[in-house]
């Protein structure tokens, strides 16, 4: 009996010095899984942030062109303008200058 339980303990070690080597292997393998996890998920957020920054660069871009063209088009807007008023000016510049003389040379008592 002595012979046979000494047995059984002898297997309980055995199976429970099995168990830990099985644990220990699985939190290995947990720990290799998790880290090439990572390594997966920082490679894949420089890709998007590299898709991302490609994408934000072609937009400014974009907008600086069109801000070049919104600029050319203010121009020629102002410079319209700006000969418009002087058209304006130029053809009643002598009515005005007419009413101001009048206004001038009038004596009121």
């Amino acid at each position: 009996m002595a012979s046979s339980s000494q047995n059984g303990i002898q297997l309980l070690l055995a199976a429970e010095q099995e168990a830990q080597h099985i644990v220990n292997a699985a939190r290995t393998a947990k720990q290799a899984r998790l880290k090439q996890a990572k390594e997966e998920a920082e490679k894949e957020i420089a890709e998007f942030r590299a898709q991302m920054e490609a994408e934000y660069q072609s937009k400014v871009a974009e907008s600086s062109g069109d801000s070049g063209a919104n600029v050319k088009r203010l121009e020629a807007e102002t410079d319209g303008k700006i000969h418009h008023l002087k058209e304006e000016a130029s053809r009643i510049s002598p009515d005005v200058v007419s009413m101001l003389l009048r206004q001038v040379t009038t004596v009121k008592n």
